[in-house]
């Protein structure tokens, strides 16, 4: 296996892809890079560095630099997609999908219900997210949890190089629209990334830790938070299993409800604010379904219901910590 980070798996993913099929596309603002600049083309490859090398190899025909426009990226590719190409749509940030919300909520999610099956739609929309870079209240939001309740998406949230291949060639070997969260501070994360078209099923958690003690389940970069806090506490006796969910639509539902039921205890970590989040969700689930299970208050660990703040002292107060997962893991622990 080769060792390269993130935003690498992402880059060689989609360059395998275009090379295997065609129909494969990219749109995007400034994903070619440097077009126009004193560095010509590829200079950039994205503000991201995810798109470097790919349009001078597929050329701007398929590596396609759009205007400044989320509605025209997001409509152009769910036309394409109708054509029958295979688009991969980047929203620099995330937070500008209320910027084409009608595309994706009212026309890719609705296409292959509304038309009966006759028609597909096999969108991946790529979208940056996450705060901890000081970007800002308008360009750090985690909303994964906002198109998780859009029937008709899928959801996927890769916290690995390996998965973000894994289910990135998923995504692209399916007919339904995919919304591709990529948390911008894990773009350097390294780790083993397989060889060759390697694939991780929708809807199949990871279990990152095992341990006895406390079920914590978390998401996008929390999940690396989690894992510091469980070997933390591994240190102190105490044993955490780790879910790492993948994907959000479809869930892996079997493997949380599973965990809660071997350790009666559960702590639910999400970047996202409280309210209606996946942290919220998570907490209905096992209450509704293994309610006898729990030996105390299922405990949450989310950003406050506020905006992100710029201020990087007030930014890293407001992203949930490993030492508040295992505070909460201690909660669970003493109560009662």
């Amino acid at each position: 296996m080769a060792i390269m980070t993130i935003r690498d798996a992402i880059n060689e993913t989609i360059r395998e892809a275009m090379r295997r099929d065609k129909d494969v596309i990219m749109l995007g603002e400034d994903i070619a890079g440097g077009a126009g600049t004193a560095g010509g083309q590829e200079a950039i490859g994205g503000i991201w560095g995810t798109s470097v090398g790919l349009v001078g190899e597929f050329g701007p025909e398929r590596v396609i630099d759009t205007p400044i426009s989320e509605s025209a990226i997001i409509g152009a590719a769910a036309g394409a997609a109708l054509a029958g190409k295979r688009p991969i749509a980047e929203l620099m940030f995330s937070d500008f999908i209320g910027v084409c919300g009608d595309q994706l909520i009212n026309q890719i999610a609705k296409f292959r219900y509304m038309f009966g099956g006759n028609t597909r739609c096999p969108v991946v929309v790529r979208l940056i997210y996450g705060a901890g870079m000081n970007s800002g209240a308008q360009h750090s939001q985690a909303f994964y949890n906002l198109l998780t309740a859009i029937p008709g998406l899928k959801v996927a949230l890769p916290t690995t190089p390996a998965d973000a291949k894994g289910l990135m060639n998923e995504a692209l070997m399916g007919d339904d629209p995919v919304m591709f969260f990529e948390h911008k501070a894990l773009f350097g994360k390294k780790g083993e990334v397989p060889e060759g078209l390697h694939r991780v099923p929708f809807g199949h958690a990871r279990m990152a830790r095992e341990g006895g003690d406390v079920t914590i389940v978390a998401f996008g970069r929390m999940v690396s938070f989690a894992e510091k806090a469980a070997d933390a506490l591994a240190e102190q006796g105490i044993g955490c299993d780790v879910i790492d969910p993948r994907t959000t639509s479809p869930l892996d539902e079997e493997a949380i409800l599973d965990s809660v039921e071997q350790t009666g205890r559960l702590v639910v970590v999400d970047e996202s604010p409280p309210r209606c989040s996946m942290a919220t969700d998570i907490l209905a689930l096992v209450s509704e379904k293994a309610f006898t299970s729990l030996d105390a208050p299922p405990q949450m660990v989310t950003a406050p219901h506020s905006p992100v703040p710029f201020s990087k002292e007030l930014e890293r107060a407001w992203v949930p910590s490993p030492d508040a997962i295992t505070a909460a893991v201690r909660r669970t622990l003493d109560w009662g």
